[in-house]
């Protein structure tokens, strides 16, 4: 039997080597919280999440006190006897905390996302076991699609022959509103009629705009199409799903339960993207995922930008386990980071080929406090001493 000790809490702030940015938000930081848990054996396991307001509601000062105040002081003396009641318990909790201690009203499924992966790194530590969902094989030929920031001119085209070079054949342009098809028809004419392309307009348009520049852009060969309207247009999305013919992709429109089975109940969606932090852990993505296949969705697996190797390897361990993924984000690692505090590397290679996966108890890492200190905005501990 193992006891959660305590928690050591950050707000942390990793530069990036350049600027990312696209029609909701533009960042030169990680802006994430990490999230150190430890057992009475004095075993540490870490957790990870990047809260976004506009993706899940949550701000990151927020994030920070919901889990200092609320969530992690009733953590503090659970038990566990295995890993099997570990992930019962993440189970039962779906994405959110326990509505005792919280209302489920309320958004949370970042900060619930740092406390799944911390305990199962912990207790996967503590029980000396590797974290898996499933067989654990990745998807044969599956590889990571190359993702280009709403750039211009020759920082653009630099970009985008870097990919050629690099031997990608999936990329995911991100549009603003004005100049969707402008973009789109340089990104053809740069990497070629090959190239797998995808658009994601970050809830850039209106219907009308949506139907309009959906149309125009498939005219260079794109099909998909994340998140056109804003998250809680869902009859704007059923009307595009209906009248396009056109794969819609709802990403920040989908973050837990009853979001996904909105989407699925009023046909608002022929996909989804999945990712870890927004969707409440691990543990909840990977049944957000199963959902989302039963319905006969198209499946990606994404990340938040400025993710370290952390949910990387969380990120890995989902893909291994879910029946079919169509489209990979993430494992950035150094391409974007200027330090990744976690070791081993998880980064993606020639052509977006994936990182090994995780080997060794827990998610099969280990973290530099070192750095997490060094850029760190604000630290919290909490404890029953």
């Amino acid at each position: 039997m193992a006891t959660i000790q305590g928690f050591e809490l950050y707000k942390t702030d990793i530069p990036f080597k350049n600027a990312f940015k696209h029609a909701a938000a533009s960042r030169k930081t990680s802006s994430s919280i990490m999230l150190k848990c430890i057992t009475d054996a004095n075993t540490t396991g870490y957790g990870e999440c990047l809260p976004r307001d506009y993706v899940t509601g949550e701000k990151r000062d927020e994030t920070f006190r919901q889990l200092k105040e609320i969530i992690l002081p009733k953590l503090i003396g659970m038990k566990f006897s295995s890993m099997d009641e570990v992930v019962a318990f993440l189970s039962r909790c779906n994405g959110k905390a326990p509505k005792e201690w919280l209302s489920p009203d309320i958004p949370q499924t970042a900060a619930w996302a740092a406390v799944d992966l911390a305990l199962l790194d912990a207790f996967g530590q503590e029980f000396d076991e590797p974290v898996s969902l499933s067989n654990n094989q990745f998807p044969a030929g599956l590889r990571y699609s190359a993702v280009f920031s709403a750039d211009k001119g020759f920082k653009a085209f630099k970009s985008l022959l870097k990919f050629r070079m690099y031997g990608f054949k999936q990329v995911k342009l991100k549009v603003e509103k004005e100049t969707a098809e402008e973009t789109a028809r340089f990104c053809r004419f740069v990497l070629g009629k090959k190239f797998d392309i995808r658009v994601d307009a970050n809830m850039a348009w209106n219907v009308d705009e949506a139907q309009r520049n959906m149309k125009l852009l498939a005219g260079s060969g794109i099909r998909s199409f994340e998140q056109p309207l804003k998250a809680d247009d869902i009859h704007g999305l059923s009307q595009l799903v209906s009248e396009t013919g056109l794969e819609v992709m709802a990403d920040e429109s989908l973050h837990d339960t009853e979001s996904l089975e909105l989407l699925i109940n009023k046909r608002a969606c022929t996909s989804v993207n999945v990712r870890i932090s927004k969707c409440g852990g691990l543990i909840a993505a990977y049944n957000r995922c199963l959902r989302a296949l039963e319905a006969g969705m198209i499946i990606q697996i994404g990340c938040q930008v400025g993710e370290t190797s952390l949910l990387s390897a969380a990120q890995l361990i989902l893909i291994s386990a879910v029946e079919k993924v169509t489209y990979a984000e993430g494992c950035f690692g150094l391409h974007l980071l200027s330090e990744d505090p976690v070791s081993p590397l998880k980064q993606f290679g020639y052509g977006g080929s994936p990182p090994a996966m995780p080997e060794g108890p827990g998610l099969g890492i280990s973290v530099n406090e070192e750095i997490i200190n060094r850029y760190s905005e604000g630290k919290a501990v909490i404890s029953n001493k």
